[in-house]
């Protein structure tokens, strides 16, 4: 593929707001993840949960919107997971970016594509809690196709930003986030648009923390990816966005570049992974040949790694067979969590952030190796700050076998 520009991302997660919040996170081994509930789920595990988001959830709609911004056309659309998107759109001047594409290209010209595996289904979870007791009828202020409906995120960036070009929404579990980079770039390719805003965004709610709790897949400790005494994730919450163009207005002054992006789906098993990492391998691959470049041409790579003792295994098998023992990698859900259906989103902007400042994280509470993985898993005092670094990798893997890695450079 020709090389496609990121000239603009944002990202907010459980380590704050805003780019410069993620890489003080990332420099000072920080976690947001704590041992808390969330809404009136009381579950012992840790999780990563953005502040400030609630804005109220008691019924009162019209006040609701009213505070959080949610005003005239777009009070249909509030809940909690498009509030998070309107904080990741408005921090790091991103809706102001996106604006000024907006009036190079036009605003038919720009698309909206993203990721998210529960949306806003929250707020019907709420509203359960207000059914009539006669009827059972759900009340009247639920607008699910503003909220709940997995397309209700794309609808509400794409009226909030004033564009008026495709919008879609990815929904294929883990790997969602990721997968909308290739979607836009294929957008793009085809001369459907001139600019995309992509990315992923999705919130906490009583499903997903229930459903991955009925798995069996929730720790109770804080998430240890590659740690021998790994024993399942840690969820988060987040939205990170980035604006993907054929020609920025400064080519010297981008995120970064897409250089390659790898899909595959081997569809093994509904919620496991192919036990030798087929399809992940598979993914990678793709990435490396779309981009034209050779495993040893990568200087890092943020693993999926969800701190699982399967999915960990399997990526591992998967990176060794494409990329040695030797490439430098970490996962960074032990910062901030799995984020689902956002994850592939949010570690791309990491990704990024990575290949600008050259700071590779350390995989948090990694204590002690698995000695049957063998991949070159940053830990502790391995962290290396500040190294100039070319080109970065990202996995996301989701549920159903469905695999995306993304290839990143720092210049074309």
């Amino acid at each position: 593929m020709n090389p496609l520009a990121v000239s603009h991302c944002s990202i907010v997660t459980a380590l704050g707001d805003g780019q410069a919040a993620t890489v003080a996170a990332l420099r000072e081994s920080r976690t947001g993840l704590a041992p808390r509930g969330f809404e009136t789920a009381a579950l012992d595990t840790w999780l990563g949960v953005v502040e400030g988001l609630d804005g109220g959830d008691d019924g009162n709609a019209g006040a609701r919107s009213h505070a959080t911004g949610f005003k005239g056309p777009l009070a249909a659309f509030d809940c909690r997971n498009n509030r998070l998107a309107a904080r990741a759109l408005h921090s790091d001047g991103f809706a102001d970016a996106v604006q000024q594409a907006a009036q190079r290209v036009g605003p038919a010209r720009v698309g909206v594509f993203l990721g998210t595996s529960t949306s806003g289904i929250l707020q019907t979870e709420i509203a359960y809690r207000h059914r009539d007791p006669a009827t059972g009828a759900l009340p009247p202020t639920l607008d699910y196709a503003g909220t709940h409906n997995t397309y209700s995120v794309a609808r509400y960036v794409r009226a909030a930003l004033g564009l008026q070009g495709p919008a879609q929404v990815v929904s294929t579990a883990c790997s969602s986030g990721a997968k909308v980079f290739a979607t836009a770039a294929r957008m793009i390719a085809l001369g459907v648009v001139d600019a995309a805003v992509l990315g992923g965004v999705d919130s906490l709610c009583m499903t997903t923390l229930y459903g991955f709790k009925s798995l069996e897949l929730l720790s109770t400790d804080i998430c240890r990816p590659w740690d021998a005494d790994r024993n399942g994730l840690s969820i988060g919450e987040g939205a990170a966005f980035a604006l993907l163009e054929r020609q920025p207005p400064d080519p010297s002054a981008v995120c970064g570049w897409l250089l390659g992006a790898g899909e595959s789906s081997d569809g093994h098993h509904m919620s496991s992974p192919h036990p030798e990492g087929a399809g992940a391998a598979a993914a990678m691959r793709g990435a490396l040949a779309q981009a034209g470049l050779q495993a040893a041409d990568v200087d890092y790579l943020n693993l999926h790694g969800t701190g699982t003792p399967g999915n960990d295994a399997a990526e591992d098998l998967a990176v060794c067979a494409v990329f040695g023992t030797a490439l430098p990698c970490s996962s960074t859900k032990g910062h901030t969590g799995h984020t689902l259906g956002a994850a592939g989103a949010v570690e791309a902007v990491i990704s990024l952030l990575v290949l600008r400042h050259g700071v590779m994280p350390s995989g948090l509470s990694l204590q002690h190796p698995d000695p049957t993985l063998h991949a070159a898993v940053l830990q502790g005092s391995a962290r290396v700050a500040e190294r100039p670094l070319r080109v970065v990798a990202s996995n996301a893997f989701g549920f159903g076998g469905s695999n995306a890695c993304l290839l990143f450079g720092a210049d074309r």
